[in-house]
């Protein structure tokens, strides 16, 4: 049953009760990696692999996903700053146990490439926290596996 979050600002990126923080560096150039971040939305699903949909809303104003194991997510973008950051945060969410969910992309020059940072920022329950500190390692592997993806794509 899909329940509102509670809203949060771009701050809470930083101060959250968890933060789970990935890095990876790419060969693409931070241009077209914010492009494909927060210009083509619905391309999500082509280079991450837990995403079955990614629709962008109200004008790309906020945005509809949808994950592999059905949890549903109704967000709304926080900052577009090309091309250096890309954050949103879930209003909307079926995943139980969530309070405040809010996602950053931060891309840095590296070299002729960029450096990827992806910040999960969340609260809830204690079983919700527990659950989501348990699944880093795999939410590490999807983050590199969909930066790996997204970099190949890039390279066509």
């Amino acid at each position: 049953m899909a329940h509102r979050l509670r809203p949060v600002e771009h701050g809470f990126t930083r101060t959250a009760p968890v933060r789970l923080v990935f890095g990876r560096e790419v060969s693409a150039a931070p241009e077209p990696v914010f492009r494909a971040l927060a210009e083509d939305v619905a391309g999500w699903s082509d280079w991450f692999g837990a995403v079955t949909l990614a629709r962008p809303l109200d004008g790309g104003a906020a945005r509809e996903i949808r994950l592999r194991g059905g949890s549903r997510f109704r967000e709304t973008v926080l900052v577009t700053r090309a091309p250096e950051v890309y954050a949103y945060r879930v209003d909307v969410t079926n995943a139980p146990g969530a309070r405040a969910l809010a996602e950053e992309w931060v891309l840095a020059p590296a070299g002729t490439g960029t450096r990827v940072r992806w910040t999960i920022a969340a609260d809830g329950t204690a079983a919700f926290r527990l659950a989501l500190r348990a699944a880093r390692p795999g939410l590490g592997l999807a983050f590199r596996n969909a930066v790996t993806a997204l970099d190949r794509r890039l390279a066509r």
